[in-house]
Order: C-alpha cells, then structure tokens, then sequence
C-alpha cells in the first residue's frame, strides 16, 4: 500500500472504514514518521506517549470492528500551539506560558476528538501567533518540507509543515491575518479561511473583542478541508459569535459550482506588488476558471491599504491580554514580538476611529465588489517562501511592499469578514508552492469550496509533494 501519510485525509477515513488499514498501523506509522521528520521539520513541540497513543489506536479499531466507527475514527490529529488540547502544554511559543498545561480541549478539538480523531500532539506557532515565520524561544524554527531553508509560513506552520510533509492526515490552522491561507500557499496546501463564527471560538479566559481571527481546515485536498468543515462547524453557548447551522454538507455540495460565473481577478489589490514569476504562475491560474466556462474579468484598483491599521488593532488587544506579565517578564518575551506588543499603547481614540473609518472604507469595497461579482481571485503571498528564520522581504524588484506586506493580500479578508480559501497555483521558478486565493461574499464557504474544488479538478495537486528525507 502506498504511505498512507501522502494520501488525502479522505481516503485514509475510507481505508480505515473498509479495513483495509489499521488504525494501530496508522499510528505507528505516524509517530515514526514524527521521529524521522522532527530534527528537519521540527513540526512538534509537544507530544502524547507513544503507547497511550497506540492504546487509543487499538480501541479504534475495536470500534471499528463492532461497526460503531465514527468520521475520523482512529485518524491522528496535530493540534497547532495556540490551541488547547486537554493534558498537554498551550505554550502559545511563549517562555512564560511553557508550563501552561491545558485542562480541556478548545471547541473544535473537542468536535473533533468526537468525531474519533486522536490527539497525538501540538503542532509549532510563532509567539502568540504574531508573525507568518514560525519560530520561537521556546522551540525554535520549523521549516519547509519543500526547502528546509525557507518557512513553512505562519503562525500555522507547524501544522503546515506536517500536512505537506507526510506526518499527520490532519491537524488544526486558524487565521487572523491570513494564518491558514499563508502556511498553506507556503507548502501547497489548500487553507480555508472560513466566515468569522463559522467555527466556534473559545473557552478563552479573555473575551476578545476583535473579530478578525478564526480556525479554519488546512489540508491536502479540497474535500479534506470540507470533510473538516462538516464536523467542526456550528454554534456553541461558550461563542456568541457562533454561526447557526449553515444547513447542509460542504462535502456534499463541492461538485454543486453553478455554471457562468462572474469572477474577478486582482493581480495586485491596487496596492502592492508581486514577484514577477509567482504573479505569472497567478494569472495562468485564473485563466483556469475562463476555461472552466465562466466569465473573468481584470479589477482594477482595490481596497484602501490595512496592513497597518490590522497591526495596530492586534497589538492594542495583545498588550491588553499580557498586561499583568509586563514590565517585570518582558525579558522572557521574544524581542520582536514585545516590541509589536508594546506599539498597542499607542493606540489612542483618533486611532481608533481612524481604523474604523478604513475598515468601513474596505467593507463598501468589498460589498461594491461582490454586486458586480460573485466571487475574487488573487496571489495569496506576494513573493517565494521567506527564509525559516526571516526576514520578510521589504521590496520586490525594487518596488516597496506595504506595511504587512506578507499578508498584503489576506488582511483584507479578515477585517471583512469575507470567507478565502487558497489553492495551490503551480510553482515558481524556485521550485516552491505558489497559492491562488479565492474570496467569497459574506458566509458562503460553500462558493470558496467550490470554486477550489473545481480547480482542483483541472490542476489536482494531491499526489505531488516533497520527498525531503534521505
């Protein structure tokens, strides 16, 4: 049989379901690929005992044998290191929070474990999941499987890592800035940034007040993240945020794209430019949806730029959270991500308003661009993957990039609330993954699906990823 570890988490679920592999046998072959993989990848920073592990294995196959498996019976899960998963660290990639031993699951691990899946370990994250390079003090730089030199993104790079690189069928992603989208454009992944409440939030000690940031499937295949999106989505009393019911199957409905779309295509936002090479492999990449029969048109101009607002915002609402630790432990904090921290005491309520403006700006774009479309395209990064330790790049053959010129192209979404998925797009001269971003109305993650799916059809990328060990 082929690895299991590089086919679609579908096909696992099916393998498993049929018997013709071993939940026992996964896992093994899943915690010595860990082993294998962890001086390069360096995907993992906590994990589970092997034999509770493999004990877990055996009572899904168990449950499987009496014919009671569940969705994800017996698949092993990476839990990324802003999220909690009970009994095991929620370091957040952070000195101080080292020992912060979680007492339950949050919501969606919760769902998840439900659903059958078992919980092998925690998956790396930049500190608090401040930048789109995953390092820390703590555990250091995880790297790309396609080039060990280059990051695998962020702040979902650990699990990113791990998905493209053959470790685990599946693992958790959320995105606040373009934190799913990223890492999997970075490994050629397909990402989901689904509608704000799509996937319940929480327990968190803190009530955030910004409503940028959500979980969202990071996966190999379209259907994968689908398969994910159907068994975590859905309110919860712990989340006033949370979405009701959307009232179907997003696995079901993938091949239901309605024919002759309105598609518009932003090659630069309007704002920003783009590596020569990855804006050509972009632009042959929407073409694909001309030739799939729907109607693509070029949008010229583009949203006010928020890169700096969004940072603004982010490290007001951090510096509120990590008040109580400053300035005695400020020394234990990463350099950089202190000083982002600290630039939340500038905020003022001019400032404040200032953003509120923009943001409004941004969303009577983005409700002038979808009357006229139903649905967006664009690179989802500007530029190759950066090195594993950075920095970002500052400019592109010579033109300067905005601020957070990383997530020049996801930003936007987060602050408008639009659902964006990335799909992979080829490659660029470097060798290395390329995303295409599709961007939706306002809570139809069904139209991203979609659209991703249907790509994916004519570009499928499943059986192509790195083969990086000796």
């Amino acid at each position: 049989m082929p690895d299991p570890l590089h086919r679609p988490l579908v096909e696992v679920t099916a393998l498993l379901s049929r018997g013709e592999l071993s939940p026992v046998e996964l896992m093994q072959t899943t915690l010595d690929r860990i082993e294998a993989t962890q001086p390069q990848l360096n995907a993992f920073t906590t994990m589970r005992d092997g034999d509770d592990l493999l004990a877990d294995a055996r009572a899904s196959a168990e449950r499987i044998a009496r014919g009671e498996a569940r969705p994800l019976e017996g698949v092993p899960l990476g839990v990324k290191d802003l999220e909690d998963a009970e009994g095991l660290v929620t370091s957040k990639g952070s000195l101080p929070f080292k020992d912060n031993l979680a007492t339950r699951d949050s919501i969606q691990v919760e769902r998840l474990r439900a659903a059958g899946a078992i919980v092998v370990g925690k998956t790396n994250a930049p500190e608090f999941g401040y930048t789109a390079i995953t390092k820390n003090l703590v555990f250091g730089s995880t790297h790309n499987p396609w080039n060990l030199e280059r990051s695998p993104g962020g702040s979902s790079g650990g699990t990113s890592a791990a998905i493209a690189g053959g470790v685990i069928p599946i693992g958790t992603a959320s995105d606040g800035g373009g934190s799913v989208r990223l890492p999997a454009a970075m490994t050629g992944c397909f990402g989901l940034k689904v509608s704000y409440g799509r996937i319940p939030h929480g327990p968190d000690k803190i009530w955030v007040t910004i409503d940028t940031a959500v979980h969202g499937p990071l996966t190999r295949t379209v259907e994968d993240a689908a398969l994910h999106l159907d068994l975590v989505a859905g309110p919860h009393p712990l989340d006033p945020n949370s979405l009701p019911p959307a009232g179907l199957s997003y696995r079901d409905i993938l091949r239901d794209l309605p024919p002759g779309l309105r598609i518009g295509f932003s090659p630069d936002l309007g704002y920003t430019p783009v590596q020569s090479d990855v804006a050509e492999v972009v632009g042959d990449a929407a073409a694909v949806f001309a030739e799939l029969g729907h109607e693509v048109e070029l949008v010229k101009g583009g949203p006010p730029a928020v890169g700096r607002d969004w940072g603004l915002v982010n490290s007001f609402e951090a510096a509120g959270m990590l008040a109580e630790y400053l300035p005695e432990r400020e020394s234990e904090f990463g350099r950089a991500f202190i000083w982002g921290v600290k630039q939340g005491w500038r905020m003022t309520p001019e400032r404040w308003a200032e953003a509120g403006r923009r943001r409004e700006e941004l969303s009577r774009w983005c409700a002038e661009t979808f009357e006229r479309y139903d649905l967006l395209l664009t690179p989802t990064l500007p530029f190759d993957p950066p090195p594993a330790k950075g920095p970002f790049p500052k400019e592109i053959e010579g033109q300067t990039l905005p601020d957070a010129g990383v997530g020049a192209f996801t930003i936007p979404f987060n602050l408008s609330l639009h659902p964006a998925g990335t799909v992979r797009a080829g490659l660029s001269q470097a060798g290395l993954p390329v995303g295409l971003q599709i961007v939706a109305p306002r809570h139809r993650d069904d139209r991203v699906l979609q659209a991703a799916w249907a790509f994916e059809q004519v570009r499928p990328w499943a059986d192509e990823w790195p083969e990086f060990l000796g």
